[in-house]
């Protein structure tokens, strides 16, 4: 007798494209079997998983094909999507689940990000879409007492400490090292991770909500209607109210936003919290937060994009997102007068990669 545990071995020795083809031809027995022209394969950004659009039923659907099998009832894609739903967060609906064969068949949103649509778009309208995301953004902190109730996996994980600093860590190793080639001298080392130590401390001490945990424009859908909707959401777990907004006003941007429209989005955000009868923060301390975000997020982009540069050789994408970055972080620092050790060596490098 053939075990399950042989049976999903042996489709794990299949390609994703091939392991998805056997599942959709299982689940059109009785009908004409689909073939690998009818599957085209989405490029995937910095992911494990492998994505697909496929035909189902009468029109289309997105297969996200994971590289091991997975129980439905603890995959944090599933978990995280189910929460998201029921409080009315705009993520793709679920069409099925092959857990044995690592597969996810959910609504296709189509091609078109937040972030290509920031391209054609009129100041007039790529405002509007900031005003929503932000709407978003407030009705997903909204959730965090349902995503306790549920005992959802999101409610259980954190951007505690060790996870800061953790992020922090990843970019001293890969900006310096792996893509620079540098090793900081001892106690400029010492230095800087004293004060990596102090923001990871200060942003860990904060009270938390829920976050969507990668919430930028490329994580933004528009569908065929012109709703915005939210993908890449598995990663949902608690941090800080600035969080979100971080990502989504800083992240991947060819250029640092002005000082009056950073605050103009903190303060609708304070006011989208409040509609949602969320507790108010006050502005001033909002304000010192989101720069202190603003640093240590900053920097952990910063050691995604050096990692993907020069360890996964994906510079060509990632690369001119570092110095806008750096700057932003280096304003941040300077606007709350700290981290002079911080500022000190990113200053040191901008200036030496604008003579180059």
């Amino acid at each position: 007798m053939t075990s399950v545990k042989q049976v999903t071995n042996s489709a794990f020795e299949l390609s994703p494209a091939d392991r998805l083809l056997n599942f959709l031809n299982d689940q059109r027995k009785n009908a004409q079997g689909i073939s690998d022209t009818d599957v085209v394969a989405l490029t995937p950004d910095a992911s494990t998983r492998n994505y697909f659009r496929i035909p189902w039923k009468k029109s289309k659907a997105i297969a996200a094909v994971y590289p091991e099998p997975f129980d439905p009832d603890f995959h944090p894609y599933l978990d995280v999507t189910h929460l998201f739903l029921e409080r009315g967060i705009p993520v793709p609906e679920i069409y099925a689940v092959a857990g044995g064969s690592g597969i996810i068949v959910q609504e296709d949103l189509g091609d078109q990000q937040l972030c290509q649509a920031y391209e054609v778009a009129s100041p007039e309208e790529c405002e509007d879409y900031k005003e929503r995301a932000i709407n978003i953004i407030a009705r997903i902190q909204k959730a965090t007492e349902r995503a306790h109730e549920l005992k959802s996996i999101s409610s259980r994980l954190a951007f505690d400490e060790p996870k800061l600093s953790w992020e922090l860590d990843f970019f001293v190793e890969h900006y310096f090292q792996s893509l620079r080639g540098e090793t900081l001298r001892r106690a400029e080392a010492a230095e800087l991770k004293a004060e990596l130590n102090d923001i990871s401390a200060e942003l860990s001490a904060v009270r938390r909500v829920l976050c969507h945990r990668d919430f930028h424009t490329a994580n933004l859908m528009i569908d065929s209607r012109n709703q915005l909707r939210v993908v890449d959401h598995q990663d949902a777990r608690m941090g800080p109210a600035s969080y979100d907004l971080v990502s989504f006003l800083l992240d991947r941007q060819p250029s640092p936003p002005s000082l009056a429209e950073l605050r103009a989005h903190r303060l609708h955000l304070l006011e989208e919290r409040r509609l949602q009868g969320l507790e108010p923060l006050d502005p001033d301390e909002f304000a010192r937060e989101f720069r202190l975000m603003t640093i240590q997020r900053g920097l952990k982009a910063v050691g995604t994009f050096s990692y993907q540069t020069a360890v996964n050789g994906r510079g060509a994408f990632y690369e001119h997102f570092i110095p806008p970055t750096l700057l932003v972080v280096l304003q941040a620092a300077q606007w709350l007068e700290r981290f002079p050790t911080l500022r000190k060596v990113i200053t040191e490098r901008i200036n030496h990669t604008d003579q180059d």
